[in-house]
């Protein structure tokens, strides 16, 4: 039976263009248990870097740029495919001279409504982001910003290009100008999916068997870390809050705190596309979402689930499987080197 209170709610909702299933035969889910959703943004905006048509061309140039790695064979999309829901299916991704990450890389889509960047938080934005891999000497081994200045600088094309997406700057070629413009491009990486619809008003968008696992992830505990419109990216969490993680080799937060409150505290990751962001955690060692669901649950939550709420679970899991922009991400035909551009692997140290 319908609660009142509902009854009212859905009401009220009805007359200004509200978006919550109401009728019995939606299913069981409940005004109460939406409240910590809603729908994913068309964008990810940020007044510090406002998007233009031409900053955010530029920004897809960069982010396809192999040149902004030292051997010239690593670009942001070596690690984050695109077409790949923004993962490579690695553990942990190959970096400079085949040097492994010591964290998994977690998909770019959606990552611009997160509250931070990184797994232990070290980057506010996707702008400031946007610069770690491109200096790190394990990832895209840049030894300066002068030095991924000089690169593009040696290419007309790219010169051009900053001049139309920075037009009030003298000199526009600048390292936080080329973040700027990768951060304005991960702002339009949004994947909406049919949990969006739902969430909107579509009754039909989700099956009573999707619904049924909604409510099982809303009984067992897990929206209390994965909540608002990414299902996770708004807290930082303890791995291991019931019963210690197995694996404590990595710090987490207290590796950029030094705090001894943050050992084992991690972003909270985003469920967005989870079906196919595939192996989990920070350390990427779980392979399986079944084995991730009930890791969780167990770790997290105390609870040892049965296989049939796993199941559930997964099914609405799959619900949060969005819609890649095809056409936004489509690869750039990138501009010719010069003379003047740097070779490969361009003062290479043999230590290194």
């Amino acid at each position: 039976m319908l609660r009142p209170a509902f009854l009212l709610l859905c009401a009220l909702l009805a007359l200004v263009g509200g978006s919550v299933s109401c009728s019995k035969d939606s299913g069981t889910i409940d005004a109460s248990d939406l409240r910590p959703f809603r729908p994913i943004p068309d964008a990810l905006p940020a007044k510090s870097n406002p998007a233009t048509e031409a900053k955010v061309t530029l920004g897809r140039l960069l982010y396809y740029e192999p040149r902004l790695s030292k051997s010239q064979t690593i670009s942001c999309n070596t690690c984050h495919n695109l077409d790949a829901y923004g993962v490579d299916g690695e553990p942990t991704s190959d970096g400079h001279m085949g040097q492994q990450g010591d964290r998994n890389s977690p998909t770019v889509y959606n990552a611009a409504g997160h509250f931070v960047q990184f797994w232990d938080g070290r980057a506010p934005d996707v702008e400031e982001q946007a610069k770690g891999p491109i200096l790190n000497p394990v990832e895209m081994a840049m030894d300066s910003e002068d030095d991924v200045v000089t690169v593009l600088r040696s290419i007309p094309e790219y010169v051009e290009a900053f001049k139309r997406a920075f037009p009030d700057e003298k000199n526009p070629v600048t390292f936080d100008n080329a973040a700027r413009a990768i951060g304005a491009f991960e702002r339009g990486l949004v994947t909406p999916s049919r949990w969006d619809r739902f969430l909107r008003g579509d009754r039909q968008a989700l099956t009573s068997e999707e619904q049924a696992g909604f409510k099982t992830f809303i009984s067992v505990g897990c929206q209390a870390c994965h909540m608002g419109a990414f299902v996770g990216g708004s807290i930082y969490q303890k791995l291991g809050v019931y019963d210690p993680w197995p694996d404590s080799k990595d710090p987490g937060r207290y590796k950029v705190t030094q705090n001894e409150g943050d050992w084992m505290i991690f972003k909270v990751a985003s469920l967005r596309n989870v079906e196919k962001t595939a192996p989990y955690f920070h350390n990427g060692k779980v392979q399986t979402l079944e084995e991730a669901v009930s890791l969780m649950a167990d770790h997290q939550l105390g609870r040892k689930l049965k296989e049939s709420e796993v199941k559930a679970i997964l099914a609405w899991l799959k619900t949060l499987t969005g819609e890649i922009p095809a056409e936004y991400i489509k690869p750039p035909a990138l501009p010719a080197s010069t003379s003047a551009t740097p070779p490969p692997n361009w003062r290479l140290h043999t230590a290194d």
